[in-house]
């Protein structure tokens, strides 16, 4: 009986270490606030890195958007492990600062997506957006050293993050002027988005474009994102060097994928 109680007592020991030690996998680059999102009527939580020297400097820095907060800095806080978002950026020495936006929950479907799906409803990305270009970014760029200009603002988000970081080139040109595209669920809004993208007259943003080729029980992924290329391609010339496509053998819809990919993508986009 004492062995067995022993053996609970070090077992409980072990999960309560093991627990805190996983309690916050975040640098001490990353802070979080909440501002108020009005166009959402809610508040939204945050999530903001800096980079090392940001303190001791006075210089002014390019700026990352993603979306899904919850899963870019803290396996805490991530659904299916994180992207260590932080620790590739300090790997990097990178001049940029990342601002994640933490997702809706049970709203999230409603916030990224751009259009109403007859199925799973949706459709309110427009306010989503509204709140980054109008709300966030004038915050950010009042608190913060940033380089504002459009050539220095990236968006970034993957699922259907991807998606509605894309529509948010199409519908706000002026402001993202690159962004990161991964695994986008364009299947969602596929009607909407491509009719969107074959009436753009000008295309001048810079895409990085990843998924994987086991995404899903069929290549839908794959050819949504190959079709996409394409209809952009015929809006300007390839040699301009604007689009970067990645189709990662035996890749999948997960944080793995697109954790994998971050910083590839960020070279490649550029900062």
């Amino acid at each position: 009986m004492i062995q067995k109680l022993k053996l609970i007592l070090i077992i409980i020991l072990f999960a309560t270490a093991k627990i805190t030690a996983q309690e916050s996998t975040a640098s001490k680059q990353v802070s979080t606030f909440t501002i108020e999102a009005p166009q959402l009527q809610t508040s939204k939580k945050i999530w903001i890195y800096l980079p090392k020297n940001y303190l001791t400097s006075k210089k002014k820095y390019s700026v990352i958007y993603m979306q899904d907060a919850q899963n870019l800095f803290d396996t805490k806080t991530s659904y299916s492990g994180e992207w260590n978002v932080d620790e590739k950026l300090d790997s990097l020495n990178a001049q940029v600062i990342a601002i994640g936006i933490e997702h809706g929950n049970d709203k999230r479907l409603e916030e990224l997506t751009p259009f109403k799906n007859e199925k799973y409803g949706g459709g309110k990305a427009d306010n989503y957006l509204e709140f980054i270009v109008n709300t966030l970014k004038p915050k950010i760029d009042e608190s913060y050293r940033t380089k504002p200009k459009k050539k220095n603002t990236i968006i970034m988000g993957s699922s259907l993050g991807g998606l509605t970081s894309f529509y948010a080139t199409l519908k706000y040109p002026e402001v993202f002027g690159k962004a990161g595209i991964f695994s986008p669920a364009f299947w969602i809004n596929r009607e909407e988005i491509f009719e969107l993208e074959e009436k753009n007259k000008k295309q001048k943003t810079k895409y990085y474009f990843l998924c994987g080729d086991k995404e899903g029980d069929d290549d839908s992924v794959v050819r949504d994102l190959n079709k996409m290329e394409y209809l952009i391609n015929t809006k300007r010339c390839y040699c301009l060097n604007l689009n970067e496509k990645k189709i990662v053998k035996g890749g999948q819809h997960n944080e793995k994928l697109w954790r994998d990919s971050f910083v590839k993508a960020i070279l490649w986009l550029g900062y």
